[in-house]
């Protein structure tokens, strides 16, 4: 089952998507009353989908969508792939931590504004350092404080993409200060649709997803790395690292931080260009070149640039549509 919002009010108009993207039929409600009744909502959402699927339905469009949550209770990104992490301390000279490898790292977002799939980045200074990060992201039922891996896995209601927005130039200063981020993570993107996880079929594993994300930027091929692919946290370790010290409530979403995959000797990714599987972010490959050449050669965004973020099944149909966004002035 495929679920969007179209824009409409604070928190959109929930509407049932067929599965090639092409129709949608209102559901009446929005995802977040949804997700309070998951239980109620659910048999009637599925209705809603067979009928879809079926050719009801008027014509679906990507940008008229605001994310699946125009606004979200809860907004956690972990750092799952540690390798991505591991990259970022080598190119400034730090060790890693081995702690690293067993207790994940998490960061709470601010959750009251995300992006539109289409919905410009607007900045008022690109020497920010305006950088995109493509990962994938679960929102959960209701999460009891202290929940079991098990537990975590099945609050898992929905899957979908990110585009979360960050602020290298700004970021070590903030968390020079030992406080975290706050500036230097501005509003994130969601996908336009986001999906039950039984709709990935074989693709997720009940905690991962294994299909590549394609970054696209400035009309070109920038990364191909597999999700399912050097994820040292999966969703529900994740989802009950969150829930440690406090229940999560339901439309809680946890991301997955950057996708990064190794090369396949086992060294840093290579570039699309190259024959690598390239990146999802471009602060990794400013970290890859600054170990190998000295200094970093590739800018972070600027006004006009553009990244687009999407991820394909089996078949080679767009699963959750495209984040597709561009870097603005204010107005």
């Amino acid at each position: 089952m495929k679920l969007a919002s179209l824009k409409a009010g604070r928190d959109g108009a929930l509407v049932v998507v067929s599965t090639d993207l092409q129709r949608k039929l209102a559901a009446g409600t929005t995802l977040q009353a949804a997700l309070d009744h998951w239980d109620e909502a659910l048999p009637r959402l599925r209705a809603l989908a067979d009928r879809v699927d079926a050719g009801e339905g008027e014509p679906f469009d990507e940008a008229a969508c605001a994310s699946p949550l125009p606004r979200a209770y809860q907004w956690a990104d972990g750092s799952a792939y540690v390798n991505h992490v591991e990259l970022v301390r080598k190119a400034r000279g730090a060790e890693m931590p081995q702690s690293f490898w067993t207790d994940p790292l998490m960061y709470q977002g601010g959750s009251d504004t995300f992006l539109g799939p289409r919905e410009p980045i607007v900045m008022a200074d690109p020497g920010w350092g305006i950088d995109f990060e493509g990962e994938v992201a679960v929102i959960t039922g209701d999460v009891p404080m202290g929940a079991s891996r098990e537990q975590a896995a099945q609050a898992i209601r929905l899957v979908m993409l990110v585009n979360d927005v960050s602020l290298r130039n700004l970021i070590p200063a903030e968390l020079g200060k030992g406080f975290g981020f706050f500036q230097s993570k501005p509003s994130s993107a969601f996908s336009p649709v986001c999906v039950t996880p039984d709709q990935l079929g074989d693709a997720w594993d009940g905690g991962r997803l294994r299909l590549p994300l394609r970054v696209t930027y400035n009309g070109e091929a920038f990364g191909r790395a597999d999700a399912g692919v050097d994820m040292t946290f999966d969703f529900p370790t994740l989802v009950a690292h969150a829930a440690r010290t406090r229940a999560l409530g339901a439309g809680a979403i946890i991301g997955s931080g950057t996708v990064s995959n190794k090369d396949s000797d086992g060294g840093p990714g290579r570039p699309v260009k190259d024959g690598g599987l390239g990146y999802s972010c471009i602060a990794e490959i400013r970290m890859i070149e600054t170990i190998q050449q000295g200094e970093p050669q590739t800018a972070f965004m600027q006004y006009g640039d553009r990244v687009r973020l999407e991820m394909f099944d089996a078949k080679g149909a767009s699963i959750f549509g495209a984040i597709e966004q561009e870097v603005r002035a204010p107005e």
